[in-house]
């Protein structure tokens, strides 16, 4: 047999479209996170780059162009200025929050109406992740198990007994090519008790589900289809059109039908008992910045005693303080002996709570919102 009639199998990699969801408001990190402007626009990890540049910046190196946002139609105009590699054709737009299992179901329905080969991955523009190379490590290992007929969730090796994340226990080694850490999938679990936490992180075969996905499209949809039937007819409709001049006309007309449900029941859990999902953990650090606890954890403290400032031109004095102060005015704050506080000063409103208590921001929210006060959410 000639060289000529060997045919190299193409490289998994080389199938990968990253998804980055950037949806969601965070509440819990208002009143810097608004509706108009989510926590995946702002910088807050003190580097210089929004959390939504800084999830396209470590994406790039595995998939170069080859990346799909989903968003709210309200937040296009800020998501282009900060990617503005994505073109039309790379930015889904939803004209009302529909959940994840929309969001991602239509990226893997568009990217499978364009290549059925697809592998996709989807990873949420609002977390924070270090150092890169490590995560990439994990998303290639990811990519080469679910070439094999997997749909692969990134699990993060848990550092303490949280209760705010869900969990996954893993099962026996798969043995891939290219993926050596590849596991099986034993069950999810939702968020736990302090004491179930604390048993899982002792037994060592549970890892935090962060939501990251990374499958095949036509696996995606399979499951899709046969758990929500009425959500997968409407995102082929849409798909359909997608790449046609029918696209406004259709989503206009069935985004707003389509069934509200997180892509972790639509698919990653009924997948699960089917032994279609796998995961690989990662040893990366992770984050979700759920409240104003993480900024604390994530930003070293400045050089105002012990307190974690952020914002341009922000003006603190401390004196025997800690905590975190987040600054969007020229206001001069002055903490005098108060510890673990937490301020948030922005042209309109001011929160002041400490760290043990920021989980309750949330509530806040959902007050002035129960009482009409939408001016400042």
């Amino acid at each position: 047999m000639s060289t000529e009639d060997v045919t190299i199998p193409e490289s998994p990699l080389n199938r990968f479209h990253a998804v980055i969801p950037a949806g969601g408001v965070g509440t819990r990190l208002w009143p810097l996170s608004r509706a108009a402007a989510p926590k995946f626009l702002h910088d807050l990890t003190g580097s210089g780059s929004t959390l939504l540049r800084s999830t396209y910046d470590r994406l790039e190196p595995l998939a170069g162009e080859r990346v799909l946002v989903v968003t709210g139609e309200a937040h296009r105009a800020a998501v282009c200025r900060q990617l503005p590699e994505v073109g039309d054709d790379e930015l889904v737009l939803e004209s009302e929050p529909k959940d994840s299992g929309a969001a991602i179901g239509l990226a893997a329905a568009i990217l499978h109406r364009r290549d059925p080969e697809t592998i996709m991955g989807s990873f949420a523009a609002d977390q924070v992740i270090s150092p890169d190379d490590l995560f990439q490590d994990t998303v290639r290992e990811a990519i080469f198990t679910a070439a094999t007929g997997k749909i692969v969730t990134i699990g993060i090796k848990p550092t303490h007994p949280s209760t705010g994340f869900g969990y996954i226990r893993s099962g026996q080694a798969l043995k891939v090519d290219g993926a050596p850490n590849a596991l099986t999938v034993a069950e999810f679990v939702e968020k736990p008790s302090q004491e179930v936490a604390r048993k899982y992180v002792e037994a060592g075969d549970y890892v935090w589900n962060a939501g990251m996905f990374v499958a095949p499209v036509s696996l995606m949809l399979k499951h899709l289809e046969a758990n929500q039937p009425e959500l997968f007819a409407g995102l082929q409709e849409i798909a359909e059109a997608w790449d046609t001049p029918r696209r406004a006309e259709v989503t206009a007309r069935v985004w707003p039908t389509l069934p509200k449900i997180a892509i972790d029941y639509a698919v990653a859990e009924p997948a699960a008992a089917a032994g279609d999902v796998a995961v690989v953990p990662g040893s990366f650090r992770w984050d979700d910045v759920g409240d104003f606890a993480a900024i604390g954890r994530l930003n070293s403290a400045g050089d105002v005693d012990e307190v974690t400032v952020l914002g341009e031109g922000a003006r603190v004095f401390a004196e025997n303080a800690s905590g975190v102060v987040v600054s969007d005015t020229k206001r001069v704050i002055a903490l005098i002996g108060i510890k673990d506080v937490v301020i948030v000063d922005t042209p309109d409103a001011l929160l002041v709570t400490t760290k043990e208590h920021a989980q309750l921001v949330k509530g806040t929210v959902d007050a002035l919102k129960a009482s009409g006060d939408t001016d400042v959410l």
